[in-house]
Parts: C-alpha cells; structure tokens; sequence
C-alpha cells in the first residue's frame, strides 16, 4: 500500500508531501506527476514517482495499486476539471484503491457560486463510483490573497465587491497538514470535513492587516460587482477569470466563505495560521 498524491508539484501538492516525509518512510509516498523533471527532487529523497495526466485517461492506467489511498488535488483548469477528475476516479476504481481523499470546496452541495459547480459534480461521482472517499472541503487559501500584494501596496487599497462579506481562510499549510492527517490516520473514511479557518475576517480588517504589516496606509474600497470585473479586466485578467472572482465575492459577501467549523483545526490539532503571520510573511516577502 502506497500514499499516492496527485498534483504532486503543485503549490497544494508539494506541502502535502512535506507533510507525509515528517510523518511516514518516504518508500511509502508516490508522486503522481506529469513532469518528471520537476518532481526530480521529491525523487532524490526516496519518494515514487508515477507520470501521469488528468487531460489524457490512458496514462492513468496503472497509475494506482490496490490498496492505495489516493489524495486527488482538484485540477486547476476550470472548465475541464470533471473530464478530469472522472479519469482519475476510474483508474482508482479499477485499480480498487481503498482510499479516495479529494479536495473540494466549502460547502460542499450547497455552495452555490460558479467555482463550486465543478466540485459538486465530481463529488456526485466519487459517491456513484462506490470507492471508500474522504472529502476534503477546502476553504479559501489566505495566499489566495497575499499572493498578490504588489498591488495593493502600489495602490494602497484592497479592491473587493464582497461588501462587508467575511472570509474564514487559513494558510495553504493547513490544509496540507489536514489532508496528510487523513491519509495516514484511520476514522476518516465516509467522511466530509469543512475546512476552514478558525476566524473570518473582513477586507476592513485585511485591509488593517496589510497596514499594520506594511506601515503603508491601506483602505478597503468596496466596489460594486460592475466595477470590479471592469477594474480586473482592464488589469489584464482573462473575461472569463475575472467574471468568476467576482461571482466568488458576491458568495463572500452571501456568507458562503465565513464558515468556522473547526474541523480543519481539529484535525491538524492546532490553531490554524492566523491572518495577521500570513500578512507578514507575505509583506516580508515582498519588501
């Protein structure tokens, strides 16, 4: 039996192998890739690779053993993610896995913005494809925010038709950890966990946060749903891209990302990052 993590170089990916290396021998853990190149040190330490890719079924077969537990990462090309994660679905079903995590969004089935919509149907068919599953509801990355601060920094204003909408996120590691946690502990199958952070926060506050972090004045401008998607465009953001974060923080401002379960904190047995040490990394980053 392996730990076979798919988008295994990825930015969710990579910290979710981090996480099994401190907690299992690394002659446990697969990395299922598409390039090998970039998973050559995940090699070097010991871990499998398997090369692999969610857009092309056929390199699926034998990408999985019986026995295995599976983390599927949701693939990041919104559009194609069911064709997708159907073929990885398939390959672990024939392959008899006795684990599927898979790593969706907040809410679950009743999350009901745009983003969502791919994830509940791949979870629909996790559940028709009778496999032992473990869903992992992720809740919003804080870098999801801090990963972009040179604008708000340049501007001095963070931009958001969220209103005043509250966001419970925690840091991408968080979620790696509750993901490593579920796939080598027991208790987890059947499972749904709505993961989030333990606060949720306003963009007044994030605002304040960068402030605070930065010594730079920032403000929080709430604009209207018109505004932002114009503002994204005009920076370059693809039509497509900006008309789905702007359908995101109208689900903010709905409460759809507010969420404090405590599930995510539970699992990793701590706090979860707070927002104001993800602010200040992020600022230090950038300076």
């Amino acid at each position: 039996m392996s730990i076979v993590v798919t988008g295994a170089t990825g930015s969710l990916g990579r910290l979710v192998v981090e996480e099994l290396l401190a907690r299992v021998p690394a002659s446990e853990i697969v990395a299922l890739v598409r390039d090998k190149e970039k998973a050559a040190g995940l090699a070097a330490r010991g871990v499998e690779l398997r090369i692999a890719d969610y857009s092309e079924p056929a390199t699926l077969a034998g990408a999985f053993r019986a026995g295995d537990r599976v983390l599927l990462i949701s693939g990041s090309e919104v559009g194609q993610r069911v064709p997708q994660h159907t073929a990885v679905i398939e390959a672990a079903k024939a392959a008899g896995v006795a684990q599927l995590a898979y790593t969706g969004v907040l809410g679950g089935p009743d999350a009901d913005f745009a983003l969502a919509d791919e994830h509940r149907e791949t979870e629909r068919i996790v559940l028709e494809s009778g496999l032992p599953y473990t869903f992992l509801r992720n809740g919003w990355y804080t870098e999801n925010y801090t990963a972009n601060l040179a604008p708000v920094l340049a501007h001095g204003a963070v931009l958001s038709n969220a209103g005043e909408g509250r966001v419970a996120s925690a840091a991408r590691a968080d979620y790696a950890a509750a993901a490593a946690e579920v796939l080598t502990g027991e208790g987890h199958l059947g499972r749904a966990y709505e993961l989030s952070g333990d606060v949720a926060w306003s963009f007044t506050e994030y605002a304040a946060e960068v402030a605070a972090a930065s010594g730079k004045p920032i403000a929080y401008r709430p604009l209207t749903p018109e505004a932002h998607l114009a503002v994204l465009t005009d920076a370059g953001v693809p039509a497509p891209f900006a008309e789905i974060l702007v359908d995101v923080d109208l689900a903010i401002a709905r409460g759809r990302l507010a969420g404090t379960s405590g599930d995510l904190s539970r699992l990793i047995g701590r706090p979860t990052t707070p927002l104001s040490l993800s602010v200040r990394e992020a600022v230090s980053a950038s300076a």
